[in-house]
């Protein structure tokens, strides 16, 4: 029989390749992590810009609601409101008169094709 001999630089050698794998399997693993990071950071960048830019159209809206020109804009067309040396005119209608009734003919109906009844009655308008 044989003896078996251990070959030390060998194993050595089959030690060394073991842990040169495990080392770039973790590097690996860890440029996919920083990728999968700066996804999610260009995702909150976006969304931090997006805020910004609504806070930034909210405070537009808050400065025109404090100012007088949004109350101008509300009081005389919505507010149905006058300003000093307006003359305000309420019209009157006719106490007498009486409305005369608007007669709408109906409207005309188109016969359909045998085909548009049955695609209506499958699928609808």
């Amino acid at each position: 029989m044989k003896s078996f001999s251990i070959q030390w630089r060998r194993v050595g050698i089959l030690i060394g390749v073991g842990i040169l794998v495990l080392v770039i399997v973790d590097l690996n693993a860890r440029i996919e992590g920083l990728k999968r990071l700066n996804k999610e950071a260009d995702t909150v960048r976006a969304q931090a810009t997006q805020s910004m830019q609504t806070q930034m159209a909210l405070q537009t809206q808050i400065a025109y609601a404090n100012s007088d020109a949004a109350v101008e804009d509300y009081a005389r067309p919505e507010g149905h409101m006058i300003q000093e040396g307006d003359i305000p005119v309420v019209p009157l209608g006719n106490a007498n008169a009486t409305a005369t009734p608007q007669v709408t003919p109906p409207p005309a109906s188109t016969p359909m094709s045998n085909w548009e009844i049955w695609w209506m009655l499958f699928f609808g308008e």
